[in-house]
């Protein structure tokens, strides 16, 4: 009996062992991802297809044989709109999951919140939403445009000629640091302009804030003071009733346009946009942009979401944001290639002037001193498809401003190194 005993306890004892020594192969051939993008709460409809779009792009690398041999393995959270959460999850993919690379957050509140995790943990965040500016940080690779690249552009060409000379201002945006920040940016750079401060309105609203009437009958009472147009740095689920208020009071873009910052064929999909036709969004892509990289981009997503049976997968889109997620992932896995690991601080140094031929039909650059993408900006007009005609664009990408001009000071920043600027 006691040989017995003791036969059976080494037999399990060895298959403990052997599961065990099975599961550590299985870890050691593969390469954890994080995915931090908030699959509930207010920011769900502009995040979760940026989780979507990692999932299909880790497929596709690990189709052509993965990175260094092994395959991508993601480990997707879901920090539900909650801005602290976002820290706790951002250490739990570093910290318990082990995740060599984080690709996620949107707003600028998610990424100020998982930030000093980041570079405590010396963790790798690819952010890829357009943002404030005024960061660098050796732990973030910033695939979204800064100010430079979206916003002061948007104003310009509102105020020239083809744009319709607008000359007053209504700056609505969702009450946190992204929106302030841009506005406070676009306020001096109007000001240089001689715009005064009288034709310039600035209004914030909470997150997921819905009951738009009082804030848009004021949009035509200001425009009644000369050519007027919005500039929008809404966010999330807000942008819907928004667009339906502007549309139930009869205001035209003809009259008062609307140049959004946040929305995008994702946020349009759930409005009727035969009202909102000729409002404007300024961006780095959009889904019409017309080059086969764009065509085979749009077809494999439809083709994902068709397979993994996606929530309206028959009407699937693509926007900016997802762009740049795909981007950086690519970047990533390019950049781990180049340094033979995916130690932190050698594909940090890898990842200085990586190239990538991206579906905005331009060969995107990551900018070696600041961390940032060289990106073209469009501005496209909204169609009744809820798809975008692109109006204007720059001819070439445009390298980052992190640090605004137009904000004092800013100007001893700007040639810093990423490593210097804390």
């Amino acid at each position: 009996m006691k040989r017995r005993s003791l036969l059976k306890a080494f037999v399990l004892s060895a298959s403990v062992i052997a599961m065990g020594a099975a599961w550590s192969a299985q870890a050691a051939e593969t390469i954890k991802v994080g995915i931090l993008s908030s699959l509930s709460g207010t920011m769900a409809i502009s995040e979760t297809p940026l989780k979507d779009v990692a999932l299909m792009t880790i497929d596709e690398i690990n189709a052509k044989g993965g990175v260094l041999g092994k395959k991508l393995q993601p480990v997707v959270v879901d920090p539900a709109s909650n801005w602290p959460l976002f820290a706790e999850k951002a250490r739990q993919l570093l910290s318990q999951d082990k995740a060599a690379v984080v690709f996620g957050c949107w707003t600028s509140v998610s990424r100020k919140s998982v930030l000093p995790v980041f570079e405590e943990l010396n963790g790798l965040l690819f952010y890829p939403v357009q943002y404030e500016g005024e960061e660098m940080s050796p732990n973030v690779f910033y695939t979204g445009a800064a100010p430079n690249q979206q916003a002061i552009p948007a104003v310009e060409y509102l105020m020239s000629e083809d744009g319709g000379g607008t000359k007053r201002f209504f700056l609505l945006g969702t009450d946190y640091v992204y929106p302030r920040t841009t506005n406070k940016i676009l306020r001096a750079f109007l000001h240089v302009k001689g715009v005064k401060d009288s034709d310039i309105e600035e209004v914030y609203t909470p997150f997921g804030y819905s009951d738009y009437q009082t804030i848009v009958a004021n949009i035509k009472k200001f425009s009644a003071g000369g050519k007027t147009a919005v500039i929008s740095t809404i966010n999330g689920d807000s942008n819907v009733p928004f667009y339906k208020e502007l549309a139930n009071q009869g205001i035209k873009a003809t009259d008062v346009p609307v140049v959004a910052f946040s929305v995008g064929e994702e946020e349009l999909r759930g409005i009727d946009t035969k009202p909102l036709v000729g409002n404007l969004a300024a961006w780095n892509y959009f889904q019409s942009v017309d080059n086969p990289v764009n065509k085979k981009f749009v077809a494999d997503y439809r083709a994902y979401a068709k397979a993994h049976n996606l929530p309206n997968a028959a009407t699937a889109v693509t926007n900016d944001p997802m762009e740049a997620t795909y981007v950086g992932i690519h970047m990533w896995a390019q950049a781990v290639e180049k340094a033979g690991t995916t130690d932190v601080d050698k594909v940090r140094e890898a990842m200085a002037n990586q190239t990538f031929n991206a579906p905005d039909g331009f060969t995107l650059t990551m900018d070696a001193t600041n961390h940032h993408l060289h990106k073209p900006v469009m501005i496209g007009e909204i169609e009744e498809n809820g798809q975008f005609n692109v109006v204007w664009q720059t001819d070439k990408p445009v390298r980052a401003q992190p640090w605004s001009p137009y904000l004092p000071g800013n100007d001893k920043k700007s040639d810093r190194p990423v490593k210097t600027a804390q």
